[in-house]
């Protein structure tokens, strides 16, 4: 399975982790998502693309910077 990380700037409480899960959990292919607010960062495991990972976090308020 393969995983993709994601930096995510935007993020500081649990809030701004459930809405980013919540996002990449509705894309088909994602089978787990796991969000560190201290590292900023998101690791996703599963099919999806990335480019529907970041457009997915983009779209619930966040900036995906690497």
């Amino acid at each position: 399975m393969a995983q993709t990380v994601l930096k995510v700037e935007g993020m500081s409480c649990n809030h701004c982790k459930m809405a980013v899960e919540k996002a990449l959990r509705n894309i088909s292919g994602v089978e787990s998502v796991q969000v560190d607010l201290a590292q900023k960062e998101v690791v996703v495991s599963g099919s999806a693309d990335r480019g529907q990972l970041a457009k997915a976090v983009e779209e619930a308020g966040y900036t995906v910077v690497g």
